[in-house]
């Protein structure tokens, strides 16, 4: 049995590490823990407590036509969505929104990162336009640069080692997957371009210090609201041909995006907006309940860090003024960066003696002392994982 695999529904567990380790799980008392992944099932309890505030009904003859917008030219970008992303960066702060800014609609971030390096190369270049992130940098993105074998750009690895006078594309995640620190460019050569991946910069897992206002910024609906099931992600744009290319990518790959989906995005994002602006003494909005939610399992991670005897530790952030919230707050990562102990590696570690999947530094860039855990499974799944974290003691060899 593979916990994170299972789409039965389970009760909730205690939010307490004592609690799951004296209690025993309705899960197997033997299974396999799955956080090698990202996905967001942490904030099904709030979608579900909102009941039909976020239902949207479509008739059998909605929808039919491939165009949302012939004139506008990202023309299947459902206007109702485009108001919803541009008034939600407006509440929370965390990117500029203008005008004369694009925004671009597509099948999840990773078809829109796939749409700016076509965009951002050129046929006309001798040789295939370089591809960096500095490391730890996201593990799909090699992947995903070298899928296609593409003769317009190429992986080329680490940003901190690339000295080639060519050419090439930085990607910057900022907060960075998987280490959740503050990023800027490594690269700022002539002949430089940049994608900023603000998939993370959310109230719920980072202070909201200022308006974003790159070039080429991904934001994507599954990590800002967890709805990853729902496909859409968006690009804003500054430059109208970059935009262009883009929309001619995803038209020729896709013939656009799923209007159901926009339209569901579009519900979901314009009720979030909705509560902030007005918010209900009853009950917390969105960000106030993911921020709590995050926070409470960063302090009961670290709590297992310091009782682990040094086999693993976690990252510090410094905390920093929230325009969002108008508070000092700190900083709780979508995944946790767990660093064993020389000589061991942690993903083995985790793996052979408590049947934990994470994924390895290796993956990253970086060596294999590190893992990526991920912080957002269902309740029961984080209180199993906490307990099996407790118990590594670092006896096996794990290499």
């Amino acid at each position: 049995m593979v916990v994170g695999l299972v789409e039965t529904a389970v009760p909730a567990a205690k939010s307490t590490v004592s609690s799951a380790m004296k209690k025993p799980t309705t899960l197997s008392s033997d299974p396999i823990i799955n956080v090698a992944r990202g996905d967001p099932t942490i904030y099904e309890p709030y979608w579900k407590k909102m009941g039909d505030r976020c239902k949207v009904v479509i008739a059998g003859d909605e929808f039919m036509s491939y165009f949302c917008n012939a004139m506008n030219l990202c023309w299947f970008l459902l206007p109702e969505l485009d108001n919803a992303i541009r008034t939600l960066h407006r509440v929370v702060g965390n990117a500029m929104v203008d005008d004369d800014k694009f925004i671009v609609v597509g099948n999840g971030s990773t078809q829109l990162f796939h749409a700016l390096l076509y965009a951002l190369s050129s046929p006309d270049m001798p040789e295939p336009i370089n591809v960096v992130a500095a490391a730890p940098f996201y593990s799909s993105y090699p992947e995903e640069t070298k899928f296609l074998r593409s003769e317009l750009y190429k992986w080329a690895g680490d940003a901190n080692c690339y000295d080639r006078d060519e050419p090439y594309i930085e990607v910057v995640t900022s907060p960075n997957n998987p280490d959740g620190s503050i990023r800027g460019t490594v690269e700022n050569r002539e002949g430089g371009k940049a994608i900023h991946d603000g998939a993370y910069y959310w109230p719920q897992y980072a202070p909201i210090t200022s308006k974003a206002d790159h070039d080429a910024m991904l934001f994507t609906f599954s990590k800002a609201t967890g709805h990853a099931g729902t496909r859409i992600g968006w690009a804003i744009v500054k430059d109208k041909v970059i935009a262009a290319k883009m929309v001619k990518f995803i038209e020729v790959s896709s013939i656009g995006v799923s209007r159901e989906a926009q339209l569901r995005a579009a519900k979901v994002l314009g009720f979030i907006a909705d509560d902030c602006r007005n918010p209900d003494v009853k009950g917390e909005n969105f960000f106030e309940y993911g921020r709590r939610l995050m926070s409470e399992r960063w302090g009961k991670l670290r709590e297992v860090g310091m009782k682990s005897n040094g086999v693993f530790s976690l990252p510090k952030y410094p905390r920093d003024y929230c325009k969002f919230t108008g508070e000092y707050t700190d900083s709780n990562p979508a995944f946790a960066w767990l660093k064993s102990k020389e000589g061991l590696n942690c993903e083995n570690l985790l793996r052979d003696e408590s049947k934990i999947i994470s994924r390895g530094g290796p993956s990253f860039g970086v060596d294999s002392t590190y893992t990526r855990v991920s912080m957002l499974s269902r309740d029961v799944e984080f209180e199993l994982l906490l307990e099996r974290l407790a118990a590594v003691k670092g006896t096996v060899n794990g290499n």
